[in-house]
């Protein structure tokens, strides 16, 4: 599978010929200024909370692409309200079966607030099925045991893993992470872009090495085929 990565919690993933794009915050991401958000390719976009830094690009490039946006109920609805023209809801536990395969979100330990304040519900995650593989999103998370769960379901390929700790797990609960979804190819993702969450890039990947697993820490606009 061909991953594309855009920045902060954003990358593409191609699987079975379609485009699925993640959390699209690109324009107002100050890591991402070599990217045009409006040339990113999207047939279907995910987006695992409310935050602006991941809803940031998602109705306009829904708007351009015409792309399906997934995501949990209240914020496949705001988005919508917004002017995306195509939205798929997802609860908690849920899949569903897409031209690409099968989406299921999954629980995520983190708040959800859309940029105007509205509810953006629960946080959630992904596992994305395919002929092509499976992979798994944790959208921003604290670590949490349901991830074994995830483990014990489904043969990964890669996993991304948010790891910029603050917010959101650090590189030592993302290594936790892996070993609960028993995957060894890690695409790093939600680090360096705001002074808070700026990692050490070689302590990082030396955890994960250290635990037999690797660490993909790819620059904006960078791809890497898993």
């Amino acid at each position: 599978m061909k991953v594309t990565y855009y920045g902060h919690a954003c990358f593409s993933v191609v699987v079975s010929g379609k485009v699925l794009l993640f959390d699209p915050f690109i324009s107002d991401n100050p890591l991402a200024r070599n990217i045009d958000a409006k040339s990113v390719p999207a047939d279907f976009i995910l987006v695992s909370h409310g935050h602006d830094d991941h809803v940031g690009d998602a109705v306009e490039i829904a708007k351009r692409t015409q792309a399906l946006v997934i995501a949990n109920f209240e914020v496949a609805m705001w988005l919508e309200k917004q002017g995306a023209p195509r939205v798929h809801p997802l609860n908690h536990g849920g899949g569903y079966k897409f031209d690409f395969g099968r989406a299921k979100l999954v629980n995520a330990v983190h708040s959800s607030t859309l940029p105007d304040g509205a509810n953006g519900g629960n946080a959630g995650g992904f596992v994305v099925e395919s002929t092509d593989g499976n992979f798994y999103f944790s959208g921003d998370t604290a670590l949490t045991l349901d991830m074994k769960l995830i483990g014990e379901a489904t043969l990964l390929k890669f996993a991304a893993l948010c790891i910029g700790d603050n917010f959101t797990m650090g590189p030592d609960d993302a290594v936790k992470a892996a070993e609960f979804v028993r995957c060894r190819e890690i695409l790093g993702v939600h680090y360096d872009t705001f002074p808070p969450i700026k990692i050490d890039h070689a302590i990082a990947v030396e955890k994960f090495r250290a635990a037999g697993k690797t660490l993909h820490l790819l620059r904006p606009g960078e791809g890497h085929d898993f």
